[in-house]
C-alpha cells in the first residue's frame, strides 16, 4: 500500500535506535524527508547511516533526505536546533527517554519536574510549534510515542504513568479541535514490551527491586504476552508510519495500543 506520504517532511525524537529509529525507518522507506534528533551524537550518525542506506529506490530528487539533530529535544535549546534545519514540518514524532524507575516515595520534586518536562511539556512545546503550520498547508501529523502504562499504570514506573497521562489528556482534548476540519491529526501510540534498551532498564530495576534473576524476569514477562514475545523496534514503525499515513486520516485523538495483546480489558 502506497500511505501517500512520499515528500513529506518529518521530525522524528530520541531516533538514534529502539521505537524513534524504527519509526524514522518506517517513514524513509515511505519516501518522507526525515530530521532525527538524539542526544548522542555518535548513536545518531550511526543512524543517520542506516536510514540513507534504506531510502527508498528511484530517482535522485524522489530519494528522501535524512538530516540529523544532535540535541536534547526536551530543552527551549534542543527545539530551536531542530528547527533551524527545517520548519515546516508535514509529520512529527515525538518521543523522549522514559523516567527511570523506582519508589515513588524517593522522588522528589525535581524529578517530577523532569518526567513532566521531558515526556508532558515537550510533545505540548512540539504540538504548538507546528500545528498552525500543518493546518495552513491542509495536512499534519503527529504522533506521540508514550506508553502502555497510560493503560495499565506500572507499579515502578509512576513518573512515566503520571507525566504520559498528563499528556494524554492534553491530546484528547486538541485533537478535536478545529485542527481536525483542516486535516491535522494528532494521535498517541502506546508501545508495550518491545525488545529495546528502556525495556532492558526496566527489567533491570525490578531484578533489584525484588532480588529476582533477570532471565527468569524476561521470560516471566514474555510468557504473560499472548503473542508469547516481545515486540520489534521496526513492526512499531510500521504502526507508527500507517498513523501518518493520508489513509489514517480519519484516525484522531487516539490511543492506539501496541502490546501483543497484554493488556486484560475491552475497552
Amino acid at each position: 500500500m502506497d500511505f501517500g506520504i512520499a515528500g513529506k517532511t518529518a521530525l522524528v525524537c530520541g531516533a538514534s535506535k529502539g521505537l524513534g529509529f524504527g519509526s524514522a525507518l518506517a517513514l524513509v522507506q515511505e519516501g518522507v524527508n526525515v530530521v532525527i534528533v538524539a542526544r548522542g551524537a555518535e548513536a545518531l550518525e550511526a543512524a543517520a547511516v542506516k536510514l540513507r542506506a534504506a531510502r527508498a529506490g528511484g530517482s535522485a530528487a524522489a530519494t528522501p533526505w535524512v538530516k540529523t539533530v544532535a540535541a536534547d529535544i526536551t530543552t527551549e535549546a534542543g527545539r530551536a536546533a531542530a528547527f533551524a534545519v527545517h520548519s515546516n514540518f508535514d509529520i512529527v514524532v515525538t518521543n523522549a527517554g522514559g523516567p527511570p524507575p523506582g519508589d515513588f516515595r524517593d522522588w522528589d520534586r525535581e524529578a517530577w519536574i523532569k518526567a513532566v518536562d521531558a515526556n508532558m511539556l515537550t510533545p505540548i512545546e512540539l504540538i504548538k510549534a507546528t500545528v498552525d503550520g500543518m493546518a495552513a498547508r491542509g495536512f499534519g501529523r503527529i504522533v506521540n510515542i508514550t506508553s502502555s502504562s497510560v493503560k495499565a499504570p506500572i507499579d515502578i514506573l509512576g513518573l512515566s504513568n503520571g507525566a504520559r497521562s498528563g499528556l494524554t489528556g492534553f491530546v484528547a482534548g486538541v485533537a478535536r479541535t478545529s485542527l481536525a476540519a483542516k486535516g491535522v491529526t494528532i494521535n498517541n501510540l502506546l508501545p508495550g514490551a518491545f525488545d529495546t534498551d528502556r525495556l532492558k532498564g526496566t527489567m533491570a530495576g525490578t531484578a533489584k527491586k525484588t532480588g529476582q534473576d533477570i532471565d527468569a524476569i524476561r521470560a516471566a514477562r514474555q510468557k504473560a504476552i499472548p503473542a508469547g514475545r516481545f515486540g520489534n523496534p521496526e513492526e512499531f514503525g510500521a504502526i507508527c508510519a500507517f498513523l501518518c499515513s493520508m489513509q489514517a486520516g480519519y484516525v484522531n485523538g487516539q490511543n492506539v495500543l501496541a502490546d501483543g495483546g497484554a493488556y486484560p480489558g475491552t475497552y
